[in-house]
Formats: structure tokens, sequence, C-alpha cells
């Protein structure tokens, strides 16, 4: 705990902390909340699939564009603009909710509106933490954001959801609208952050085509974006339909789904205060290999079990994974990443990682699970995850030999990029405002 919280890191990293915080509640009880409205409009697996690719697909269209308008535009006003636009579109599918107006095609396209939004917001979010935090504090701060997310919107907010949406299925998404607006402010009194790259415009292809050759270059990051690109396939395909899988697989009610739901924060809290300690002492190399081998353990368990306390303990484990995992990989991002590069490198990066990938999982679960069984997709996921292991396992040893030569301010001196002696920055926070 001390690790976590030890030393002071700033009154405006203190303020975007709590606008994440704040949005995270609603995200968590929305999380929960809304395949339960979906599970209420329709039964059909694909359709309860299509939800969850509504948002992600604006990651798959969106996201390139996105870190290049983060490069260029004040963040602070970027992410107070899509969060305002995030609560508006909640406020009017909790009006549809309300007077039964609701369908399957409202939540597609008010999902889907919120992740265009995020695609902008989050890469915006994330490339404000190494501005505001320096640089001895990066892993704290991403391990802050770590626990509050793991706290706030998978352990509270995910039962609260459940319970919100039984006594009323549009009080969730109400409350959701609430805190985007309120993290909207937060985030307003913020000195205002002006754009990365001080360059003349050079055509938004050209400074996206920046971002994607720098990553490209740098094995290590290569490596981890691709690793978990196609490992974030596999488990959006497994979880394409998780809400069915707790029904009819492990025979949970509504509010059990919820609760399920929980184990990935009780994981996720032992990680954020183990991930800083974890990682200095064992090494970002041994911890991200030990991390993959817990993915292919992680969706056998979930393969063969029908037992509730046996999913739930197999899912702590792996929240603890994901949590050293992140801050492991955020801050190894935020030390090697030059920083007029930010936006463009963080939102090839999570295209790469989670964005297209879990965009195309999800299609694949929702018609494995149509057409097989609740369970195909988690014995596909853990041979994919094995075979990614195998692959992935020599470059990782670069993982610890990766520091920073530079500061920020000297990101424009040229650097080989498939060298580990980089500059630094750009997080991949679980969620920021």
């Amino acid at each position: 705990m001390r690790t976590l919280f030890g030393p002071r890191i700033g009154a405006g990293f203190n303020r975007l902390w709590a606008a994440s915080a704040v949005s995270n509640l609603g995200d968590g009880v929305t999380m929960v909340a809304g395949p339960l409205l979906l599970v209420s409009l329709t039964d059909n697996p694909a359709l309860i699939a299509g939800g969850v690719f509504a948002g992600q697909a604006p990651w798959l269209l969106f996201a390139l564009i996105s870190g290049a308008w983060a490069d260029r535009l004040d963040r602070r006003r970027l992410i107070v603009a899509v969060n305002l636009v995030r609560a508006l579109a909640l406020a009017a599918l909790t009006a549809a909710v309300a007077t039964g107006q609701a369908t399957v095609w409202l939540v597609y396209a008010v999902v889907f509106v919120l992740g265009v939004a995020e695609t902008l917001a989050d890469t915006a979010a994330g490339a404000l933490v190494p501005a505001i935090v320096p640089a001895e504090h990066l892993d704290r701060a991403n391990a802050r954001f770590g626990f509050t997310f793991t706290v706030i919107n998978q352990f509270a907010a995910k039962p609260l959801g459940a319970w919100l949406f039984g006594l009323s299925a549009a009080i969730p998404f109400g409350l959701d609208a609430v805190t985007f607006a309120v993290s909207a402010l937060l985030v307003l009194t913020l000195p205002p952050i002006p754009a990365a790259d001080p360059e003349p415009r050079r055509g938004l292809f050209t400074e996206i085509g920046e971002g994607l050759t720098w990553l490209w270059r740098h094995r290590l990051l290569r490596t981890l974006a691709l690793a978990m690109g196609l490992g974030n396939i596999a488990f959006c395909a497994a979880f394409a339909t998780f809400v069915l899988y707790a029904r009819d697989r492990l025979g949970l009610s509504s509010v059990g789904f919820g609760f399920l739901l929980t184990a990935f924060a009780v994981g996720g809290v032992l990680g954020s205060l183990t991930a800083v300690r974890l990682a200095r002492s064992l090494g970002a190399t041994t911890v991200l290999r030990a991390g993959l081998l817990i993915e292919v353990a992680f969706h056998l368990v979930l393969a063969v079990t029908t037992h509730p306390l046996v999913a739930a303990a197999a899912i702590v484990v792996f929240g603890v994974h994901t949590m050293v995992w992140g801050v492991t990989v955020s801050t190894l991002r935020q030390r090697l990443v030059p920083s007029r590069l930010f936006g463009r490198v963080g939102s090839v990066y999570t295209l790469l990682e989670s964005g297209g990938a879990a965009a195309l999982g999800t299609l694949i679960g929702g018609l494995l699970a149509t057409v097989w069984s609740l369970t195909t997709p988690f014995y596909l996921a853990a041979l994919s995850m094995a075979a990614i292991a195998a692959v992935a396992w020599k470059p990782m040893s670069l993982a610890s030999k990766a520091t920073p030569t530079t500061t920020p301010a000297d990101s424009h001196t040229a650097h080989s990029p498939d060298s580990p002696h980089l500059p630094s920055s750009v997080p991949n926070t679980p969620h920021l405002p």
C-alpha cells in the first residue's frame, strides 16, 4: 500500500485521477446494465455479441484518426467535449428505456457513439498522464489508476449496476450520464495543456504514418501490441456471450452475474497493490512471460468448469495478471515513446492491442457460441494463447532492458526504434476520463 500511495504526485494528477474515478463508477454500472438490457430485448447470442461489437468497432474505424487529433489539439478541452457528448447520448438512452421505447438497434447506436467518443477521450487522457506526472512516479500513477478502476468500476459498480437495473432498467444509464458530466467538469479545472506537436501540420495521414512507422520499428512494443492483439481476439471471442455463459452454464442470476464480474476487481485490487513491487523486484520480462502462461490456464479453467466458485477463483488470478501486466506495459510505453508521438503511437498500439482485436474477437465469439457451444471459444482461446506465448517469449527479454535515455522534452532527438534505450511516455490505463 505504501508503494502505491507513498509520495504525492501532484494536484493536476489528483484532479485527473478523480475524474477517472467518477467516470469509472458510471461505466461499471453500465457494463453490467448494458448486457442485461440486451438480454431483456433478445435471447439471440449474435445480437447480444453485436452490442459489444458496436462499442468496439469505433476503435477499429477511428483509433488512428483519434491519435492524430490528440497530438494536434488541447487534450484537456478534447476530453471535456467528448465527455459531454457521452453524457447526452446516455441521457437519450435513459429516456428511451424509461418510456419503453428502447430497441436493440437504439442500444447499438448509443453504444457506437460512446465508442467513438472513447477513442478520442482515452487517447487524449492517456497522453495527459506523462505531461503532468514526473517520470519517476509514472509506475505509481498507473497503479493508482488501476486501483481506482478495479475498486470502483469492477468491484463496487457491478453489483450496484445489477441492483439498480433490478429497480429500474433506466437508472444505471442515467447515473452514467451524470458521471460523465461530473468528470468533464473536473477535467475542465486542469490548466490548459496545448498540443504536443509544435511542428506545422503535415496532413492527417502523414502524421498517422509517423506513429505507425515508429511503433512497427520498435521490436519490444511491436511484440507486445501484436501478442495482446491476438490475445484479445481470443479473449473477446470467449467473453462476447459471457452473460449467457454465466446464466446457462454456471446457473447464475442477474445479481450473481454482477458479483461474478467483481471477481475481476478482487484480482485487480491485489494486482494494483503489488504491480510496482513485482515489476521492480522480478523485472518486466518475468512479469510479462508469467502473464502469458496465466492466460492459457485461465481459458482452460473456464472451458471445463461448471462451478461458479471455480470460475470466480480463476477470474481473481486473471485479474491480478491483467493489472500487473497493464501497469508494467503502460510504464514501458511512457518511457519509450517520444512526447510528440504520444497520441499517435498510443492509438496505433491500442488499435493493435485491443480496439480492432476486440471487435473481431466479439464477432467470432458470437458466431462460435451460436454454431457450437458457449465453451468452444474458451478452448480455442487457450490454444491461441499457448501459440502466442511461444512466439513472443524471446522478444520479451527486451522488456527488462528498456530504460529511458531522454526526457519528453528531448523527444525530437533521433533514436533507433529497435533500441531498448529510448525516450519516455504514453499509458494504457484501464479507463481514463
